[in-house]
Order: structure tokens, then sequence, then C-alpha cells
């Protein structure tokens, strides 16, 4: 097998994200033949090449923008001298396709009750790496979520120590009261999610912000949580939470997407 390709299913059988370019066409005088490959890492090592010099250099900077955009794209690079914008003198022309393979997103639910379980059913129907956590061991079983990829029976505090939490994790903190929030919402919001949200009414949410800010927390890291949480569509049945927040997920997932794009 292919090097490039047998390292590119590694990364993503690891669930590490990766970029692969590959020359798709290749015109005139250049550096590398129809077929050449290259991986680019989010931290902007490479494996392989596309070619060296300006047009490598290139082509991994739009390896690392697709990994903003979540999107492919088709690159064309001129090595015409004549050309105003040609990244060499070679004479041809190369094109380039660049595809991100991004880990799978990871859906945290915090919360083993009724929500949380309609949270982690659906989470799943819709492709995320569901992950459930509760301290309380006897609830969060592998009975109560057939569904879920991982279980954490522990405190909502300890959930970074277990788990990598990155720009691809999505927290659902249906926990059952504010003074569990208090205690575990620092460790979570330092470690960076792409979103949290809590449930509970508005009520709660002023109780737990108190608490929080008497933790040291400011009020830019409270703005980064989203309570109540959901899109409001009038849910009232487990079910319907579960969709209000997924809905309110994915279109901060894909606006976010759309925001990096332009």
């Amino acid at each position: 097998m292919d090097l490039i390709l047998q390292k590119l299913a590694e990364y993503n059988q690891s669930q590490k994200a990766v970029c692969l370019c590959v020359v798709v066409s290749a015109n005139g005088g250049v550096p590398r033949h129809a077929g050449s490959k290259m991986l680019v890492l989010p931290d902007g090592s490479t494996l392989g090449t596309v070619g060296g010099g300006e047009v490598e250099a290139a082509a991994k900077e739009a390896a690392l923008e697709t990994f903003r955009t979540q999107k492919p794209a088709l690159v064309r690079y001129s090595l015409n001298a004549q050309d105003e914008s040609a990244l060499g003198i070679c004479g041809g022309e190369m094109q380039i396709y660049v595809e991100p393979f991004l880990p799978q997103a990871k859906l945290v639910v915090i919360g083993a009750g009724h929500v949380g379980k309609a949270v982690a059913k659906l989470g799943k129907f819709l492709n995320f790496m569901v992950i459930v956590s509760d301290d309380r061991a006897e609830l969060c079983s592998p009975e109560a979520f057939p569904e879920a990829d991982v279980l954490l029976p522990l405190a909502m505090e300890d959930i970074p120590q277990k788990l990598e939490i990155d720009s691809q994790t999505y927290i659902v903190d249906v926990s059952r009261g504010s003074e569990f929030d208090v205690a575990g919402l620092p460790a979570l919001l330092a470690a960076q999610p792409a979103y949290i949200g809590v449930i509970g009414s508005r009520r709660r949410w002023e109780a737990t912000r108190a608490g929080l800010l008497e933790k040291g927390l400011s009020e830019v890291d409270l703005g980064r949580v989203k309570s109540p949480v959901g899109l409001n569509i009038h849910a009232e049945t487990p079910e319907e939470i579960a969709v209000s927040i997924l809905g309110e997920i994915i279109s901060i997932r894909n606006d976010t997407a759309d925001k990096e794009k332009k």
C-alpha cells in the first residue's frame, strides 16, 4: 500500500486530524507528477511531498485553511515566469486537491437522567461520538446508555483529565443541580470546547453564574455558556428537548464553518 495512504488510514483510525494533498494534474515543467501525495497535520508538519519550494508551501497553507473551513479545495499553481502569480519558473502548471479528514465530533452528555438519555440517543443518530458522564456509576452504565461510545462515571470537574476536549467537542450539561455545575464548569471551560450548554431555568443559571463568579471566572468565560440550553421550540418532553439541543449544536457548528470560509 502507498505509504501516504497507509498513514492516512492510521490517522483516521486514531481519530486524529490530517489533510491529504494530491497532485491531480501536472502540465509542462513541474517538480512532481500527478498522483504525488502529501499529508499535512494541524501543527504544520508534513509527510510526503507535492514538489517542494513555494508550491509545497502554498499547498500546506491551503491544507491548514481546510482545517478551519472543514471543506475540501482544488487549488491551481502556475510555474510560468510570465504569470504574475507564478510560484516558480519551471514553466508548467499544477492542480492540487486538498481534503481535510477531521476526527468525529464528540458529544459529551453530562447527566444520566431522562434528557441525558434522549440527547445521547439522538447524538448517536447524528453521527457524533457520544460520551456520557455522571458521578453516579450505577446510572452511567452500558445498560442505561447502549449508544454511548465512552462512559465516564466520575465527577464533572474530572472529565478533562480523562477526555481530550478540543474544537470538535460539544458539551451538554444536564446535571441534577446548580452545585454540580459550579463545581464542574470551570475545568470544562478551561479546556476550550466548541460549545457548552447548561440545562435549567434562568433562575438556576443565575445561581450557577453567581457561584462561578465567586470562584473567579470572568464574564467572558460565562459568556461562552449557553443557558437555557437549546433552541426555543417550546420543547417539553425529553425527546423534544434533545431535538432543541442538537438543533442548536448543529446550527452553531455549521455557522462556525461558514464564518471560517468568509
